[in-house]
């Protein structure tokens, strides 16, 4: 999608805002969003020193090792990028892919508690994203095919299975 304003490069900032029970949708490039009033008086907003997103995030990880029990030494390291625990918890940025699965059962309660779920609910990368879409097309059609089963309604539970042998036979 390009830019509405500059209409030469691609928009990386979708804003939307509502005035008067109207909703704006506004893409943006990152120039175009630079020069952006409402952006520019967020940026401009004096915050307390050392507030950051990586010191709440550094909080609330001493606030969930405090109150769970992590299988994670005092130091553990990431052996494919060489991240350590502390580095990730003052940055909040974690090293390669493998550091999710060396800092596991710290990382996961952490999303699970800020974002009340471990699954990505948002949107899907347009080039990869086929498969992901057909994964939860086939889970949300074998939950429904066990709802149809349950109040016995069996020719619409044929309909859904025969839609998820497809979809599987697709994959």
């Amino acid at each position: 999608m390009l830019c509405n304003r500059c209409n030469k490069k691609e928009a990386t900032f979708h804003i939307s805002r509502v005035i008067n029970g109207v909703k704006h949708e506004e893409h943006l490039c990152d120039e175009c969003a630079r020069e952006d009033d409402a952006l520019n008086l967020i940026q401009d907003m004096k915050l307390p020193s050392g507030f950051s997103f990586q010191n709440i995030l550094s909080g609330f990880m001493d606030y969930m090792n405090s109150t769970t029990e992590t299988n994670l030494p005092s130091e553990v390291i990431c052996n494919k990028c060489g991240k350590t625990y502390t580095e990730f918890k003052n940055t909040g940025l974690l090293g390669c892919e493998n550091c999710y699965r060396v800092f596991k059962t710290t990382i996961v309660p952490i999303i699970k508690r800020v974002q009340l779920s471990n699954n990505h609910t948002g949107k899907v990368p347009k080039r990869s994203g086929a498969e992901i879409v057909k994964v939860k097309q086939i889970t949300e059609l074998k939950e429904e095919l066990q709802k149809a089963i349950a109040i016995e309604e069996y020719e619409r539970a044929a309909e859904i299975r025969d839609k998820i042998r497809m979809l599987e036979k697709e994959s």
